[in-house]
């Protein structure tokens, strides 16, 4: 191996060493005391040396919440395996849902913090929001298809996707701010979301 072949490996590794670490950092103590110097701090180096690699605060976090995306992504590979169209829209919803419980600050980070959008706009003109476009795109996918065998009511597939979406949203914002403890404590909240989303998708059917 080269000499410029090794610079790039170890530029490589250590870019994904700060990555691994901030995303370590932003799961344990959260968006407010992730920090540059608390990262570097893990990982024994200067600040100066992550703002070789990232900007910014911004920057990096936009990184990690593309982690995210990849996770919430894969945890839909496996909806292709259900057969019925509908069955597949219903457990798309349980799973975006699902996530955000599993993940609440991740998801907190990819949709509803700006730090990753003020990066997207620092960044150069045309920059897209592409992690967030490939989820978008399953969901539409999914809409589509069943447009397009007559089972669902709407043949709107943005009007239909933004409203899938926002109350998905709704509902995973209600859990992980903690919002549902307004219901009376004796019933069970994630019941009350699987049954409410399940509702969603019966009052779009045919």
């Amino acid at each position: 191996m080269g000499i410029q072949e090794r610079k790039e490996r170890e530029k490589q590794e250590m870019r994904e060493l700060i990555l691994q670490t901030a995303r370590q950092v932003f799961i344990e103590e959260g968006y407010e005391k992730t920090s540059i110097r608390t990262i570097a701090d893990r990982i024994e180096y200067s600040p100066a040396t992550i703002y070789l690699y990232y900007k910014d605060k911004d920057q990096l976090l936009f990184a990690i919440h593309e982690l995210g995306f990849d996770a919430l992504l894969a945890s839909f590979q496996t909806l292709q395996e259900i057969a019925d169209p509908l069955e597949r829209f219903r457990q798309l919803g349980h799973r975006y849902v699902q996530f955000a419980i599993n993940n609440p600050e991740m998801y907190d980070l990819m949709f509803i913090s700006y730090s990753p959008m003020n990066a997207l706009e620092k960044a150069q003109e045309g920059s897209t929001w592409d992690c967030g476009y490939q989820s978008f795109h399953t969901l539409c996918s999914i809409i589509q298809e069943n447009m397009d065998q007559g089972l669902l009511r709407t043949n709107d597939l943005y009007v239909t996707a933004l409203s899938v979406w926002s109350f998905v949203h709704g509902l995973a914002c209600l859990h992980i701010r903690n919002r549902l403890k307004a219901f009376p404590e004796h019933l069970n909240t994630q019941q009350l979301m699987d049954q409410s989303l399940d509702l969603l998708i019966t009052s779009l059917k045919v």
